[in-house]
């Protein structure tokens, strides 16, 4: 995406990515399958980094517009990428109690500083 799409939505010119901006503690989760010394196989959420992050819920305005191809989105994330691993969309985001699956990781400007995830929340089933 241009430099254009990103500045309305964090207000800001491009560039630059303030840390005030990323108030927000999510932890990057992967789920390993484990075996027991009986053979059993079951899954374990495992956490990968704990770190600071930029959040922007699904609205209504023209960035959101943009990501039409992304339609079962509910969230952005904007955080520092880590150094020790790389971000894929087998994993999953912890944020405010709340579990988000990871649709697309995308490197922000191709700088390798930061990262844009679309992120779709995890609702349970009724019933």
């Amino acid at each position: 995406m241009a430099c254009s799409e990103y500045a309305p939505t964090v207000k800001q010119g491009c560039g630059h990515m303030s840390f005030g901006k990323m108030r927000t503690l999510v932890n990057i989760v992967e789920t390993r399958i484990m075996k027991d010394g009986e053979g059993f196989a079951t899954e374990e959420d495992t956490i990968i980094a704990s770190l600071r992050a930029y959040k922007e819920d699904r609205n209504g305005n023209e960035a959101w517009k943009n990501r039409a191809s992304f339609s079962s989105a509910t969230s952005l994330f904007r955080f520092r990428k880590p150094r020790s691993f790389q971000v894929t969309t087998e994993m999953k985001i912890d944020c405010q109690n709340e579990r988000y699956n990871i649709l697309s990781v995308e490197d922000i400007k191709e700088r390798g500083m930061y990262v844009e995830v679309l992120a779709e929340k995890v609702t349970g089933s009724k019933g």
